[in-house]
């Protein structure tokens, strides 16, 4: 994968939004990422005060793409910067979850999270040129409505889950889950 001639001329938060080649390193992504820590502060200290989810979801409001009703995120949680993150309603997701979110990360509604789950839009190129360069891209993620993930899973950058299926706990899930499906292991497989 090159760089085109044209990306001269967008932002490194644009290329990023587009999936496109960036440099994660750039002064703007930088401020998004340091705005995206105090925030992280201020709702992982929710879990000393023990607010309602509702006060929690007002956090979770303030700097997510979208967020549906009857959201609860426990904190400790963390991603890169939030505004890639839409969680639709009655979402669950446990303890010490991790959202890397430099392209869409969508979360249907009904879905339930296990704790220290890791999902990754994130990616590198294979081109260790480019690699050298500093560059990075991502690839969305799309969980489906009413998924259950099982405690740290692992989905990488470009997955879909389809509606209603399963995840167990600790897969590592490389490729798309088909609606209904349960998958578990390293890589993830149909089971059942």
């Amino acid at each position: 994968m090159t760089r085109k001639p044209e990306d001269a001329a967008r932002s490194e938060k644009d290329k990023m939004l587009a999936g496109d080649l960036y440099h994660a390193g750039n002064a703007e992504l930088a401020a998004a990422r340091a705005k995206t820590a105090l925030w992280l502060t201020r709702y992982n200290a929710t879990g000393v005060e023990a607010p309602s989810p509702d006060d929690r979801r007002v956090l979770l409001a303030e700097h997510f793409a979208a967020v549906g009703r009857m959201v609860e995120i426990r904190p400790p949680f963390f991603c890169d910067y939030g505004f890639n993150i839409a969680v639709g309603s009655n979402v669950f997701l446990n303890f010490s979850c991790v959202i890397l979110d430099i392209a869409p990360v969508v979360i249907g509604d009904g879905t339930q999270i296990g704790p220290a789950v890791q999902i990754l839009a994130a990616d590198h190129p294979r081109d260790p040129t480019a690699r050298r360069a500093g560059l990075e891209l991502g690839k969305p993620v799309t969980i489906g409505a009413n998924v259950w993930i099982g405690g740290g899973a692992l989905l990488l950058p470009g997955v879909t889950v389809g509606d209603e299926a399963i995840i167990g706990a600790g897969a590592v899930v490389t490729h798309d889950v088909a609606a209904g499906a349960t998958v578990a292991g390293n890589p993830a497989r149909p089971i059942g």
